[in-house]
């Protein structure tokens, strides 16, 4: 799955601005805005390319790398071609700040975007705001990403406290669960969903009967399945990515022990699914919209896809969709600035989004002044047949 060329990527495209106003007047705006020339815009965007979430990383690059490509074979936003470059941070924290001192003070770029993984992008927030460039929409549920409020935080996802609140929530009501366990990396990602977790059962008058924290790279988990075990838990939510999901879920197997899991946005990939021996048969995993599949009967996700396939030889999985539609939306904010493009038009034109629907059928994203948050809704979703399969297609809510 990792995409070798995918590292320090750069597509400089050129083409020729329409002119709206005084070329004079549009070359002097264009030198004092960082990023913004008469003919392109530089956007940025550190992501895992080669590490332990490559397989989420790859596919939300390859997605922004669609949208970016058509809206620059469209001539590009008012007459400005999209200068893209993307970072490998290999979910190392110091290779994050690493990437980023590079876009912003090498590439000089505009804004990032897509930027992956919860304490990655809390290590950098601080350099980039120095810099007044916008954070926007970055490959992560974290509350952090859009709280507390800042003119240059904007989130695109529900939370990974709102997923699992909103889990635990539908699994003690719906399904009877009594005794509920947490299993989550030690990390601002694994203690987000945690708080998700222990926060519903409060609400609901419960207590959490086990909690096993883990480092993103460990690969031994019976001595924490066998303190679930013993706790007698009948759910367990899961803070966990990709990799060890898959473990977690193996060595269950492997113990004989049949509890059911839920996981979130992290953990909510087509590589768990399909992972050998089929261990996520019967896997929950919440998620801020529904993977939709190639095959989908919608004649945009089927081209997205086909296209997808023969650009990058994968399917896309949720993060390729992901990147797909913050791309689009980023686009669609750029267009409504207009070609005397600021930071203050930029960030005008993404309050003043409303209701902007992706082509997966997705929720609609919103924002305004003061809300920076475009969506709070959450689905369910369990593995039959090494496929996803939502068990409602209406959100879930605490």
């Amino acid at each position: 799955m990792k995409q070798t060329s995918a590292v320090s990527r750069r597509l400089v495209l050129v083409g020729s601005a329409s002119i709206l106003a005084s070329p004079a007047i549009i070359g002097r705006a264009a030198a004092a805005l960082r990023g913004v020339s008469d003919s392109e815009i530089v956007i940025g965007t550190m992501a895992d390319l080669s590490g332990v979430t490559a397989v989420q990383g790859v596919n939300n690059a390859n997605g922004m790398r669609l949208g970016f490509d058509e809206a620059n074979q469209r001539g590009g936003v008012h007459g400005r071609k999209i200068r893209w470059i993307v970072e490998d941070n290999e979910y190392i924290v110091p290779k994050a700040v690493q990437a980023m001192n590079k876009l912003l003070n090498r590439d000089n770029i505009f804004f990032a975007i897509g930027n992956g993984g919860t304490p990655h992008n809390d290590a950098v927030m601080p350099s980039m705001f120095e810099k007044n460039v916008p954070n926007v929409f970055p490959t992560t549920c974290a509350r952090s990403m859009y709280e507390p409020f800042n003119r240059l935080k904007f989130g695109q996802f529900a939370s990974y406290y709102d997923q699992m609140r909103a889990g635990v929530k539908y699994f003690v009501e719906q399904r009877g669960k009594k005794v509920i366990g947490s299993m989550y990396q030690d990390t601002d990602f694994g203690r987000d969903v945690h708080a998700g977790v222990v926060a519903q059962l409060k609400a609901m008058g419960l207590k959490l009967a086990a909690e096993t924290a883990h480092r993103p790279t460990d690969t031994d988990f019976n001595a924490a399945l066998a303190r679930q075990h013993d706790a007698g838990c009948d759910l367990i939510c899961a803070g966990t990515i990709v990799k060890d999901t898959t473990i977690i879920l193996q060595t269950a197997h492997k113990m004989g022990w049949n509890v059911e899991f839920c996981g979130q946005f992290a953990s909510y990939s087509t590589a768990v699914a399909e992972a050998p021996g089929e261990p996520a048969e019967g896997f929950y995993s919440m998620a801020p919209a529904l993977y939709r599949y190639p095959d989908d009967p919608k004649p945009a996700v089927h081209a997205f896809a086909e296209t997808y396939r023969k650009r990058f030889g994968i399917d896309p999985n949720y993060l390729g969709e992901a990147g797909y539609t913050a791309a689009g939306f980023s686009v669609a904010a750029l267009e409504k600035a207009g070609r005397n493009l600021t930071l203050d038009s930029f960030i005008g034109a993404l309050e003043s989004m409303r209701d902007w629907q992706d082509i997966f059928g997705g929720p609609a994203l919103s924002l305004s002044p003061t809300n920076h948050h475009a969506s709070s809704q959450s689905f369910l979703s369990v593995v039959k047949n090494r496929r996803w399969t939502p068990v409602m297609e209406q959100p879930l809510m605490f």
